[in-house]
């Protein structure tokens, strides 16, 4: 696959609310429930029995796909009787924050950022980093996908576009080479750290999704994990809806409904191609991406200390 990715089609693919290529004007985040320490349903600390209180992540109002990659309260639970340590690895949408959430995020004494977005959409919409973690851009996207958007016809060629975009996450090799970067990187650096692309839910889900497989996250609770970025960005995927529906017309908004936001079946195709190549998630670690096992150890080790 070429290299090659058009800015529409970079800004289309990650759902993200600046639609350079509908003609409507960059939008910033939208405000949805900024208010810190709040939990959604199944996935607070009362679900674990915390024996205290728990600090939670803030929802920042600025950056509304930001949160724990260990879930919330105690963590998610493992499979093998323990819980996912929080507080070691952050998942994000484009890191773009307020004067506020600046400070939220300079108080969490970050030590890397991770940005997997292509050049074009790190040059549409920069980020604003706290004083003191190191920046690094791993591009992660392959393919001219301005071509490939401009043929959907259908909500559901967008559905199978995603599909097949999630599906490239094992097939393509420079894929694969970046999401084996960004895992070494996280293995290798101490401290905090934060990944993130455009909107926060398919390169970024991905790799969250690797990482809570890797602590023994039973699969349910990865797959809810995921599908949590229809909660945490539902105002500012309504807003982006309604700009393409108001520019382009209501048939329009719905062909691309699905580029929004994120569905059970995106996950499942990666998943499933990553099942029909490798057999286990393992495999794909040390085969497919070329991690060694003290990398996928090392990993481990964190998100289970």
């Amino acid at each position: 696959m070429s290299r090659r990715v058009t800015s529409t089609a970079a800004v289309l693919i990650t759902g993200s609310v600046l639609f350079a290529g509908f003609g409507t004007p960059a939008l910033a985040s939208a405000d949805p429930l900024s208010l810190p320490g709040i939990s959604l349903p199944g996935f607070g600390s009362s679900d674990f029995g915390s024996a205290g209180p728990v600090v939670e992540t803030p929802r920042l109002a600025s950056v509304d796909n930001f949160r724990d990659v260990g879930g919330t309260g105690r963590g998610y639970a493992t499979t093998r009787g323990g819980h996912v340590t929080r507080g070691v690895f952050y998942r994000s949408n484009a890191l773009v924050p307020n004067d506020q959430d600046l400070a939220v995020l300079t108080g969490l004494g970050l030590t890397a950022v991770y940005d997997v977005r292509t050049v074009e959409e790190v040059a549409a919409k920069p980020d604003r980093l706290p004083a003191g973690p190191r920046y690094l851009g791993i591009p992660i996207l392959s393919g001219d996908l301005g071509a490939a958007v401009a043929q959907l016809k259908s909500p559901a060629d967008a559905v199978a576009f995603m599909q097949q975009m999630n599906r490239s996450f094992v097939d393509d090799a420079a894929t694969r080479a970046g999401f084996a970067q960004l895992l070494t990187s996280l293995a290798d650096t101490d401290g905090p750290q934060i990944f993130h692309c455009t909107a926060g839910k398919d390169r970024t889900g991905w790799a969250s999704a690797l990482l809570l497989s890797i602590a023994g996250v039973p699969q349910d609770t990865i797959f809810d994990d995921y599908l949590l970025t229809n909660d945490y960005t539902a105002a500012s995927m309504k807003i982006t809806y309604d700009q393409i529906a108001a520019s382009r017309g209501e048939a329009v908004a719905q062909i691309y409904q699905p580029l929004l936001g994120v569905d059970r079946s995106y996950l499942e195709a990666g998943l499933g191609r990553l099942t029909e190549q490798y057999g286990t998630v393992d495999r794909y670690l040390t085969e497919g991406l070329g991690l060694s096992p003290a990398t996928v150890d090392r990993l481990r080790s964190k998100l289970l200390s």
